[in-house]
């Protein structure tokens, strides 16, 4: 039961230490200045996979999700259609980019409109119905939905490409 515990607290505690991507404030820098170590995003496949998008069943219904099905996600600072991500620096440490070296990406079940942009690091991020999508630093797993909600901007999609909450 200790053990139940104490994991929960330190999933949480992960949560809680990567989920602070909202709007930067002037006492906030956009690009992590300030932050003591650097971080490794962790590898969540997408370029192994070719970015394919397809769909899964979660408790939020049916969701998109890449092809190893890691869930990915919308980012509500970001402007709907255009051509660059706004998640910069720290934000995108947490909220790794889902990438692509295609410029039409596999996909599989999702209906909404897919494309790509010239994402941050210069490489070719994927969007659905012109929101750029994003992967959750602190989902372990597929089909986890850790990111949902987060800081009241972060979303998970239907496959038609429209938010799920918010």
């Amino acid at each position: 039961m200790k053990l139940r515990i104490a994991t929960g607290l330190a999933v949480m505690g992960l949560i809680v230490a990567l989920a602070g991507c909202s709007a930067p404030t002037a006492e906030e820098p956009s690009d992590g200045a300030g932050t003591s170590a650097e971080t490794e995003s962790p590898d969540m496949g997408a370029e192994a996979s070719g970015a394919v998008l397809t769909t899964a069943d979660s408790e939020l219904g049916e969701i998109v999700v890449d092809g190893e099905g890691m869930t990915v996600y919308m980012f509500d600072n970001d402007a709907q259609g255009a051509d660059a991500s706004s998640c910069e620096g720290e934000c995108a440490t947490n909220w790794p980019a889902v990438t692509t070296e295609s410029d039409a990406p596999e996909v599989e079940g999702v209906t909404g409109e897919i494309g790509t942009i010239t994402g941050v690091d210069g490489s070719t991020q994927v969007t659905l119905n012109g929101w750029p999508l994003y992967y959750f630093a602190g989902d372990g797993a597929s089909g986890d939905t850790n990111g949902q909600g987060v800081n009241d901007v972060w979303w998970v999609l239907t496959p038609a490409g429209e938010k799920i909450g918010g």
